[in-house]
């Protein structure tokens, strides 16, 4: 099936959209450049892309072909762009450094790529380990040096989160990090029902983690975040789970639309938002997006009328109560099971793609007009 691709699209002046392929990973020996790019990637400011693969790299890593890259492609004058790996992971002993890394990169003022890896780290973890928080940095000499800023860890004392999939980080306007974890906490159910987590930034010294939520083994709060989190201009933080919530119609929870809410002497008060029921979504697909208007879009991995996933808005009404409203995908060639985010454009209309229908059943870009 290959190793994945990065691609572009671009729009002609019949309403038809272009597609050329920017680079193919594993094109090197062994996946040396790479394979299995999941998360989205992101520019710097001068058209440069960045991103990671999940797999490939020069590492020899647990059941992978290598324990994944961080990359970034330049585009050169002939139209072509050049991959270069900045960082191989699972380079240090016992992958301290970090491994697999599946969600995308962020980049602070001064040009610092940050991120976090699935594995590696602590050894605490059953295993592939239990996942990290990283930071590279440029040097004069264009080779990028990787600091590990937190090692998650499983159970007591700190009942820390363990295992981030593919929620990016974000910042708050201090520079404080957000985001999820898929396990640990203190949920005693298996290996753990997840958190939300904040790494505090300080003026000297290491960075301090602190769990701003743990999920419950009942699910009602909802269970497992895969995906990262958005803050709204008040400061509140909103996230979705993959499991749990309020509905029976899944054995484990169909999954959840919940809000973070900052009070008094640092606490955070969670509220489920919205708990799909299956009809209308099971399993948010990936990060929430905000409009001016404090909506909510996202969409679900499957699920809806025809169990092929689905589009939502979330719309605040009175009593502060959420109203859903949905597009569920077809078995027409409509295209199956939504992957990745949504993101607008400057007209309002929304774009993301499916893991697979559309004309060759293997997945398409889709857009909504309002």
């Amino acid at each position: 099936m290959g190793c994945g691709a990065v691609f572009e699209l671009t729009p002609g002046a019949d309403g038809k959209w272009t597609e050329k392929v920017l680079y193919k990973f594993c094109s090197t020996t062994n996946c040396a450049d790479g394979a299995n790019p999941y998360a989205k990637l992101i520019f710097d400011s001068v058209g440069n892309l960045y991103g990671t693969t999940g797999a490939g790299g020069f590492s020899r890593c647990f059941v992978y072909n290598g324990c994944g890259t961080v990359f970034e492609l330049t585009p050169g004058d002939d139209g072509k762009w050049t991959e270069k790996v900045l960082y191989n992971f699972c380079s240090a002993t016992n992958c301290a450094d970090g491994a697999i890394p599946y969600a995308g990169l962020i980049f602070d003022s001064a040009g610092n790529l940050f991120g976090t890896t699935y594995g590696g780290g602590s050894s605490g973890c059953p295993g592939q380990g239990c996942g990290t928080v990283f930071e590279l940095t440029p040097g004069d000499d264009g080779k990028w040096t990787e600091k590990v800023l937190h090692r998650f860890g499983f159970g007591p004392p700190a009942y820390d989160g363990t295992t981030p999939e593919f929620g990016s980080l974000i910042f708050d306007k201090v520079g404080n990090f957000y985001g999820t974890t898929f396990y640990g906490g203190k949920c005693v159910d298996g290996p753990g029902c997840g958190t939300v987590f904040q790494l505090k930034r300080h003026a000297k010294g290491p960075w301090t983690e602190v769990v701003l939520h743990s999920f419950q083994a009942n699910g009602k709060d909802g269970h497992n975040p895969y995906f990262g989190l958005v803050f709204d201009a008040a400061g509140n933080l909103y996230g979705t789970t993959f499991l749990g919530g309020r509905s029976s119609s899944c054995n484990q929870g169909c999954g959840t639309v919940f809000q973070l809410t900052s009070g008094t002497e640092g606490r955070w008060s969670e509220k489920v938002l919205y708990s799909f029921n299956g009809k209308d979504g099971i399993g948010a697909a990936d990060n929430l997006i905000l409009d001016s208007k404090g909506n909510l879009y996202g969409n679900t991995n499957a699920g809806g009328t025809y169990s092929r996933g689905t589009v939502f808005r979330l719309s605040p009404v009175a009593g502060g109560k959420w109203k859903e409203l949905l597009y569920s995908f077809k078995p027409d060639g409509d295209g199956d099971f939504p992957g990745g985010g949504l993101i607008f454009d400057s007209a309002g209309n929304l774009y993301g793609t499916t893991y697979a229908g559309g004309a060759y059943n293997g997945g398409m870009v889709y857009k909504f007009i309002p």
